[in-house]
């Protein structure tokens, strides 16, 4: 969930409705809070809770045409927003660019958010960081990128072989190793704070994740940055600029 004074919205809905509304409880927040909802793509893991969400709080849902045909709403009607790949959306007092990932959906999608001058960005389901994804993300200052897994862990985990081929692949999720890449060559150092998100309960393991990322700002000569890991499992803490 991102808020602002004039909007508060919540990106993606991967978790029932339920977990939803207990989540947001923990960080002072009410469904009927919510003014809209931004989806980033089609797969369970982001859409799950979205029918039941659609039918109780009567948001607008703002997503990609190719996403919107995807899903299975269950019967919801939801006042749907289409938008483009590339398009900025204007949402309250929220500028908001989306640019597509890398990612084995029909139209993935990350996002960059600005308000009273502060830029923050969302990027995960991504199997590499390309040089469009890097301009996107650059002057933010926070910036949630995945670090999905460990290449060992992954490699000896209990997935089936043509599972661990996909998440490697180039349009799967982004490594360790791939994020620490990153932030010694790509990172532009303006973020104060980095969460780490989007790590598998099976092939990684937080302390992992940011030893990664820690390391490779430290030999990049980066000690100004705070790396957070974002836990499957509970509320993060809140970010406020």
């Amino acid at each position: 969930m991102i808020s602002t004074e004039r909007v508060h919205l919540l990106i993606d809905a991967g978790f029932s409705f339920r977990e939803i509304v207990k989540r947001l409880d923990n960080i002072g927040k009410k469904p009927e809070d919510l003014d809209a909802a931004l989806i980033s793509h089609e797969h369970s893991d982001h859409v799950r809770g979205l029918p039941q969400a659609v039918k109780k709080l009567k948001i607008p849902i703002y997503l990609t045409a190719m996403t919107n045909e995807a899903i299975d709403w269950k019967k919801a009607q939801p006042q749907r927003e289409i938008f483009q790949a590339g398009q900025q959306l204007v949402i309250g007092d929220l500028e908001i660019d989306t640019f597509t990932t890398p990612h084995d959906a029909v139209d993935p999608v990350a996002f960059c958010f600005h308000s009273q001058g502060v830029k923050l960005g969302l990027v995960t389901d991504l199997g590499y960081i390309p040089d469009s994804v890097r301009l996107q993300i650059g002057g933010c200052q926070l910036l949630v990128l995945e670090s999905n897994h460990d290449l060992d862990m992954l490699k000896v985990g209990p997935y089936p072989w043509f599972v661990k081929q996909r998440v490697m692949s180039r349009v799967g999720h982004l490594s360790n190793q791939a994020v620490s890449d990153f932030l010694t060559s790509g990172f532009d150092r303006d973020a104060k704070t980095i969460v780490l998100a989007h790590l598998s309960d099976n092939n990684n393991h937080p302390d992992v994740a940011r030893l990664f990322a820690t390391s490779a700002l430290a030999e990049a000569g980066i000690n100004d940055t705070k790396v957070v890991v974002a836990p499957q499992n509970h509320t993060t803490e809140v970010f406020t600029f």
